[in-house]
């Protein structure tokens, strides 16, 4: 059995990460997972948050994904998400502006606002903070 399992991350709009990883953590419903290569067949749903591959050098990238789906088969794993971004492309003052505006919008008792899109928003935002917050500690900044 290989030490490693190819891994892809696609959004919506392109490939973001495509290469063999020795580990894989990822934010699903029910909880992180890890998956190593050998892994169980695995479909499910993934919560806004931090996906982390430890890539076939030791090195561990993050990535930032919005939720969607993860599939694990035999000989690869797939993340499937309608964003996803690596962790330092991340702009943390448009992050801070969109959780602000959505916590306003929240706040405000206007009932033209659609607070499920206001919460989502909220919670997308708090997930990228703690994305690019676990990304400086890691490397020390």
């Amino acid at each position: 059995m290989s030490n490693t399992i190819q891994v892809d991350i696609v959004s919506a709009e392109k490939e973001i990460f495509s290469g063999e990883a020795q580990m894989v953590f990822a934010p699903a419903v029910m909880g992180e997972v890890g998956i190593s290569p050998g892994h169980a067949p695995l479909v499910t749903k993934m919560t806004p948050g931090e996906v982390r591959v430890k890539d076939s050098n030791g090195n561990e990238l993050a990535f930032y994904v919005s939720g969607g789906l993860l599939e694990v088969q035999p000989r690869i794993i797939t993340v499937l998400s309608d964003t996803a971004e690596r962790a330092e492309d991340l702009d943390e003052a448009a992050i801070l502006k969109a959780k602000e505006e959505a916590e306003q919008a929240l706040h405000e008792k206007d009932s033209k606002i659609d607070y499920a899109k206001a919460q989502i928003a909220l919670a997308e935002a708090a997930a990228q903070l703690q994305t690019l917050q676990r990304l400086r500690k890691r490397s020390g900044r």
